[in-house]
């Protein structure tokens, strides 16, 4: 008895440690996302956050209602129902979390991330493959982008999945600290939690993404990745139609695979001679509020089948009665899956009619639209149902597009591309041009943006001796420890280019810089930008190649860009902007180029302003310059309508040295022609202006 009262308390103690310090041998996912996964160790420090409160803390150790999902600047979200649960959708780049009490990871080498996410396509790459995860983590000046790792193309399921990122929580060399759990003395911004823009660790480049639980912890708390990386697959599904368009003309009683709903609280009733003088005709309007556009057979796709971003086109009539009663018109409720998962359209996005007397054709584009409908089954799909609210608003027409994207025979196609969803672009109610003039005191409708942060900005005097003008320059290096500043911004003042909520405009920009002989070899360029992708608010981003290189001329210069998708939304500056400029020296080193004149130009699409381009005087010509031989003599000849330039050679093209060349121009015919005798040197040459 003896021997065993003191061997069984020993055999206990040694299975109780094992199950302590080994709890996730044998264990696996895929885990059911109504409970934690059993991988988990609820004795260590978690902090977390569910969003729809379903899921309660398995242990005191781990702290409820720790972390803070932002919802601001470029990391807003929306509540969005799937499968019986509500999550956050992100509807900009990046997914930004607070932690309350983020100074306990100061002293974790390592830190794990466990999510719950809806299993999608925003958590594949373009391409449908796996991707990195890239956490931002420290304060501005000295932020630190981290990998978290991939997920499997599995992971696309259709359903709630756990998965788990693991990342290193670095050294900061400025102080010796981890970039998570401490506040260096430069902090800069809203750095109250311990990192960039109110957060403590932002999920970069994630549009998209759906979650309902965030949790961090230590290393191993949650399990391994490779345990919890697990998914079941989705539910069979035919594949999705080559199909995009469906559409409906009531007007002339013709029908593409559309059919108007007209049932419960969705009874609609007909009408002729609808419309002003001159042009009469047959409409539909609800006979409440409710107007349900429904898609038969399939044609566009089944509920199993992938959410996609939904472009709508109506054509509506803007009724003189309505002058003075608030009427309003627009999508109101869509589909998020095929389980009765619902959504709302922002009421913002509703259309206001003023009485005009005329019938308006416009668009609305929302994405993550499941074609389940709403109120539409089983006898139909359909995308957002619409509402009309104070008054009963008569449709003439309707068309709906699917905008297919991945490997699809047609992604990347918008067969609505002429539907506008702001038709005031296509009248002269929105400006088209905006100008800051430093050296002329010009500001109009442009101004400079918020000096601070990594886009700290100097105002003074530049350019060559014999003109020196007022100009803008990035601060480059203030002294403060990690300090980049690499940036100039300009804000849009007084919506003078169009509200924001206009579709993406294409830009024309001009800027007036100083050819600086001390900057040989520095360039800058608009880079980054805000712009709408299939109804979601998205960074892009310039190609290399619009550089523009500092030369050393000691003049004034312009360059020249255009961007086909802006959005003024802007980037880290309020309350309007196009681009942000990034100005760096040839070894990437953020660089003090001047700026003394920034203009823009909004090159509309339709109506009387239809591809006039205001910048048309900046804009590059393009001039061939033709080389020849005639006996003992180069002859250089170029368009006679192209002027103001002069006719450069250098030696070499690897380090070019261009210099003006003494030469006479003489006009024959349609060409101005230089000649010069050869000589026994290699020679290049160009036409500069």
């Amino acid at each position: 008895m003896n021997i065993k009262s003191k061997t069984l308390p020993g055999l206990i103690t040694s299975l109780l440690l094992l199950g302590a310090v080994t709890p996730t041998h044998g264990q696996n996912g895929p885990f059911d996302p109504e409970a934690w996964p059993s991988t988990i160790n609820p004795n260590l420090p978690v902090h977390f956050v569910v969003t729809d409160n379903q899921l309660a803390s398995p242990g005191s150790a781990w702290i409820e209602d720790a972390l803070i999902i932002r919802n601001d600047g470029d990391q807003t979200t929306t509540d969005i129902t799937l499968n019986g649960h509500t999550g956050k959708k992100t509807t900009a780049g990046y997914l930004n979390v607070a932690d309350l009490y983020f100074t306990e990871w100061a002293s974790y080498e390592t830190i794990d991330i466990l999510l719950q996410v809806y299993g999608d396509t925003a958590l594949l790459n373009n391409q449908g493959q796996p991707r990195n995860f890239n956490f931002l983590t420290g304060t501005l000046p000295e932020i630190h982008d981290v990998n978290g790792g991939q997920l499997p193309v599995e992971v696309n399921n259709k359903r709630w999945n756990w998965v788990l990122f693991r990342i290193p929580n670095d050294i900061r060399p400025s102080d010796g600290n981890r970039y998570i759990g401490t506040i260096p003395v430069n902090a800069q911004g809203a750095y109250q939690y311990g990192g960039v823009n109110g957060g403590t660790i932002r999920f970069q480049s994630v549009p998209g993404l759906t979650v309902r639980v965030i949790a961090f912890g230590p290393q191993g708390v949650f399990g391994e990745p490779e345990q919890i990386n697990q998914f079941l697959p989705p539910e069979t599904c035919d594949p999705e139609p080559d199909t995009n368009l469906a559409g409906l003309d009531i007007a002339n009683n013709t029908a593409a695979h559309m059919e108007i709903i007209d049932r419960g609280d969705q009874v609609v009733e007909y009408q002729d001679n609808v419309g002003p003088e001159g042009d009469k005709r047959r409409a539909v309007r609800p006979v409440w509020n409710y107007l349900n556009f429904g898609i038969t057979d399939n044609y566009l796709g089944q509920p199993c089948n992938d959410p996609h971003t939904i472009k709508v086109c109506v054509e509506f009539y803007d009724d003189p009665n309505f002058a003075g009663y608030d009427v309003r018109f627009g999508p109101e409720a869509f589909a998020t899956d095929a389980s009765g998962g619902v959504a709302f359209v922002p009421e913002a996005q509703r259309h206001s009619l003023a009485g005009t007397g005329e019938w308006i054709r416009r668009a609305w584009t929302i994405p993550n639209v499941n074609l389940f409908g709403v109120n539409a089954a089983p006898t139909h799909t359909a995308g957002p149902r619409f509402i009309s609210e104070n008054a009963q608003v008569f449709v003439s027409s309707v068309q709906l597009a699917v905008l297919r994207t991945g490997d699809h025979s047609l992604a990347g196609q918008d067969p609505l591309a002429d539907c506008y969803e702001d038709p005031n672009i296509c009248t002269e109610r929105y400006g088209n041009y905006v100008e800051l003039d430093l050296a002329q005191g010009i500001r109009d409708g442009l101004e400079l943006g918020t000096s601070g942060g990594d886009q700290e900005m100097i105002e003074e005097e530049a350019g060559p001796a014999s003109d020196r003008r007022m100009a803008v320059r990035p601060a480059r290096d203030d002294g403060t420890p990690g300090a980049k500043h690499e940036f100039l911004n300009f804000q849009i003042t007084g919506e003078a280019l169009g509200p924001t909520t206009q579709p993406n405009a294409h830009l024309a920009i001009c800027v007036t810089y100083y050819d600086d002989p001390a900057l040989v070899g520095a360039r800058f360029r608009p880079e980054v930008y805000r712009t709408m992708k299939n109804g979601i608010l998205s960074f892009g981003y310039t190609p290399e190649s619009y550089y523009v290189t500092l030369e050393g001329s000691d003049t004034w210069k312009q360059a020249y860009w255009e961007i086909e998708d802006m959005n003024f939304t802007g980037v880290n500056q309020e309350p309007q902007a196009a681009a942000r400029f990034i100005v760096q020296d040839a070894n990437g080193v953020p660089a003090k180029i001047a700026v003394t004149q920034v203009r823009y130009g909004v090159i509309r699409p339709c109506g009387p302003l239809a591809g006039v381009n205001p910048l048309e005087d900046c804009k590059p010509v393009e001039v061939t310059l033709h080389i020849s031989l005639e006996g003992n003599e180069i002859v250089l000849s170029w368009p006679a309508t192209a002027s103001g330039f002069v006719v450069q050679s250098t030696e070499s093209l690897s380090d070019p040295q261009w210099g003006g060349i003494n030469v006479t121009i003489e006009v024959i015919g349609d060409q101005q022609v230089a000649r010069l005798p050869i000589s026994g040197n290699t020679q290049f040459f160009r036409l500069f202006r």
